[in-house]
C-alpha cells in the first residue's frame, strides 16, 4: 500500500502542474488578446481623430480661435476688445439670455407637463402623439416659423378666418414678426425635446413607491413633489438643460421671425462675418457663444451621468 501511495502522487503532482501550465497559458493568451483589443481600439480611435474630427471639427475649431486672435500685426486680443467694447453688445448678449429663459424656460414646463399628461394620464392616441413628437425633433426650426406664418400670420389662414368671421376691417393676429413670434416658434419646436428624457427618467420610476404614497393620503400634487420629482429629476433636468443649449444655439427661427431690432448673439455674429465683413469679431463672439455651449454641455453630460448612475442602482 505505501508503495501505491508513493507511484501515485508524482502523477498527481505533475497533473497539478500541468493543469497550472494549461491555466498560465490561458491567462497569457486572454492577456495578449485584450492588448491586441485595446492596441486596436487605439488604432481606432486615431483613425477617426485624424480622419473625421481632424478635417470636420478639430481644424474649424482651431482656425476659429486663430482667427478671433488675429490682429493686423500676428496674435492680438483686439477683436475680443472690440465684441466687448462695442456699446451694442450688452444688449444683444441681454436679448440673448432673456429669449434664452424665457423659450426654454415655457419649452421645459410645456414639456414637463406633456411628458407626464402621457405617461400618468395616458389617453386613446397618447402612443401615436408620443410618435409624432420624436419625429418632430427631425424637422428643421425654419419649418416651424415658416407653419406659425402660415398659421398665425396677418395673412395666415387662422387670422383670415377670424378677420372674416368677426368682419373685421384687419386682420386680429399680427405679433409673430418680433419676440412675441420668436418665443412661440421656440416653445413650439423644443418641447418635445424636453418630453423624451421625462419619459424615459418616468420609465424606471418603482411605481409601487407611486401606489404606496396615494394609498397612505397623499393627492396628486403631494406625489408628483415628494415622491416622482426627488426620483425623476435627473431626467427631467438633462432635458431642460438640453433644452436651453439648444435654443442657445437657434438661428434659423430668429433669421425668419426676428425683426431688426431684435438682434440676439447668432444674428450679430451672422450680421459681423456677412454684412460688416469682420470675420477676427465675429469669430470672437463665435468663441464666446462656443465656451457657454461647451459649459452647458458638460452640465448636460453631468447631470446624465448622474441620470444613468441611479437608473443603474434602481436596478
Amino acid at each position: 500500500m505505501s508503495s501505491l501511495s508513493t507511484s501515485e502522487a508524482p502523477d498527481d503532482s505533475r497533473s497539478s502542474a500541468a493543469a497550472d501550465a494549461r491555466r498560465s497559458a490561458s491567462a497569457a493568451a486572454h492577456a495578449a488578446a485584450v492588448k491586441r483589443r485595446e492596441r486596436a481600439a487605439q488604432w481606432h480611435l486615431l483613425f477617426i481623430a485624424v480622419v473625421v474630427l481632424g478635417p470636420l471639427v478639430i481644424y474649424p475649431l482651431v482656425r476659429l480661435v486663430l482667427l478671433s486672435l488675429t490682429g493686423p500685426h500676428g496674435l492680438s486680443l483686439q477683436a475680443y476688445a472690440a465684441f466687448f467694447g462695442n456699446p451694442e453688445t450688452r444688449g444683444v448678449v441681454g436679448t440673448t439670455l432673456w429669449i434664452l429663459f424665457i423659450s426654454a424656460g415655457l419649452a421645459s414646463l410645456l414639456g414637463v407637463a406633456l411628458a407626464s399628461l402621457l405617461f400618468f394620464k395616458p389617453f386613446p392616441g397618447a402612443r401615436m402623439v408620443t410618435r409624432f413628437l420624436e419625429l418632430f425633433v427631425a424637422f428643421p426650426s425654419f419649418l416651424v416659423a415658416f407653419t406659425l406664418i402660415f398659421l398665425y400670420g396677418s395673412q395666415g389662414s387662422v387670422s383670415i378666418g377670424l378677420q372674416r368671421l368677426f368682419h373685421l376691417q384687419a386682420p386680429p393676429l399680427d405679433f409673430l414678426f418680433g419676440i412675441g413670434g420668436v418665443i412661440l416658434a421656440e416653445v413650439v419646436f423644443y418641447a418635445p425635446f424636453v418630453v423624451r428624457p421625462t419619459l424615459a427618467s418616468f420609465a424606471t420610476l418603482d411605481m409601487r413607491l407611486v401606489e404606496a404614497a396615494r394609498s397612505l393620503g397623499a393627492h396628486g400634487w403631494m406625489v408628483a413633489y415628494k415622491v416622482i420629482l426627488p426620483l425623476a429629476w435627473p431626467g427631467i433636468a438633462a432635458g431642460t438643460i438640453l433644452c436651453f443649449l439648444l435654443t442657445l444655439n437657434e438661428f434659423g427661427i430668429l433669421l425668419v421671425l426676428g425683426s431688426a431690432h431684435l438682434i440676439t448673439l447668432p444674428v450679430a455674429i451672422y450680421s459681423s462675418a456677412t454684412v460688416d465683413l469682420d470675420l477676427p469679431t465675429a469669430a470672437a463672439g463665435a468663441v464666446v457663444m462656443l465656451i457657454m455651449s461647451l459649459s452647458l454641455y458638460a452640465l448636460y453630460r453631468q447631470v446624465n451621468r448622474r441620470k444613468v448612475k441611479g437608473a443603474d442602482h434602481g436596478r
